[in-house]
């Protein structure tokens, strides 16, 4: 969030008017690809933060290995439901649903050993619901987040916190486990503490990382290495960055000369046909 903030929007994302141009991935098939293999790692931290597979720790291992594939499936289908119901075109958007599938994954990752299966589907369900609303809200106030970074592990790394707090069902095996003396037991269980420390929690990673964030992404800004120049914005960052293209089954025809895979010019020179459609 904060260095979306300081970066400022990718050129053409907003117009003068304040109205917002979409500017969407170009893969949605790999984009969907790259959910699943994020969906099958989120098992290896979840349930292996148990630290073992024996006894107490096995059984919090299973129940963090449900919870964490209810959670991100309701994620994913909330999110979906919420832009076929309210979104702008109303229809099932992809990205957004597979937006939501990793919001529900980041949410139930901090209580996923603490709360029940039904729990775990309601926690992934708001989760879906808080992507797709954040990331409009941040569209209004003009914060360009290409990757729905912010609401995804900010917006719901927060509420996956809170929901500890809400939803921990006090079970007797999370006693002097993840360093805590006791049961952890949530509102909804009759505990009235843990929501308090969720809460101080929550405030204390958020103001620490929005000032270090913000004076280290504003250090790189000022020595104009944080952010691409505006032709390569345009033009595409493989050549300019990377030295190579991206694609080479595709030519790219732009104002003053070809870029593609036959280009054999210099970066300088990628860069003067981009000035052509730089605005003015």
């Amino acid at each position: 969030l904060v260095g979306a903030i300081v970066i400022g929007p990718r050129i053409g994302r907003f117009n003068k008017n304040g109205t917002a141009n979409a500017i969407p991935g170009h893969n949605i098939p790999m984009g969907i690809l790259g959910t699943i293999i994020l969906f099958f790692g989120w098992f290896g931290f979840n349930p292996g933060s148990a630290l073992g597979f024996t006894g107490g720790f096995r059984d919090l291992a299973v129940i963090a290995a449900v919870n964490t594939l209810l959670a991100g499936a309701a994620g994913g289908m909330s999110a979906m439901f919420y832009m076929w119901w309210f979104g702008p075109s109303k229809k099932p958007d992809p990205g957004m649903s597979v937006n939501g599938v990793l919001a529900g994954l980041v949410a139930i990752t901090a209580p996923c050993a603490f709360v029940d299966p039904w729990a775990a589907v309601v926690i992934g369900v708001i989760a879906g619901v808080l992507v797709a609303a954040a990331t409009f809200a941040l569209e209004k106030m003009h914060i360009d987040d290409p990757v729905g970074a912010a609401p995804v592990h900010m917006v719901n790394g927060m509420w996956g916190v809170l929901a500890v707090g809400i939803f921990a069902n006090g079970n007797p095996l999370t006693a002097a486990w993840n360093g805590v003396a006791t049961p952890v037991t949530g509102l909804l269980y009759g505990g009235t503490t843990q929501i308090i420390a969720q809460l101080v929690e929550v405030v204390a990673i958020f103001v620490t990382v929005f000032v270090l964030g913000f004076v280290f992404f504003k250090v790189l800004n000022a020595m104009g290495i944080l952010r691409s120049k505006p032709e390569d914005e345009l033009a595409g960052l493989d050549l300019p960055e990377m030295g190579a293209p991206g694609y080479t089954n595709d030519d790219m025809v732009m104002h003053g000369g070809l870029v593609g895979p036959r280009f054999k010019g210099s970066t300088s020179a990628l860069r003067s046909a981009a000035t052509t459609i730089l605005p003015h």
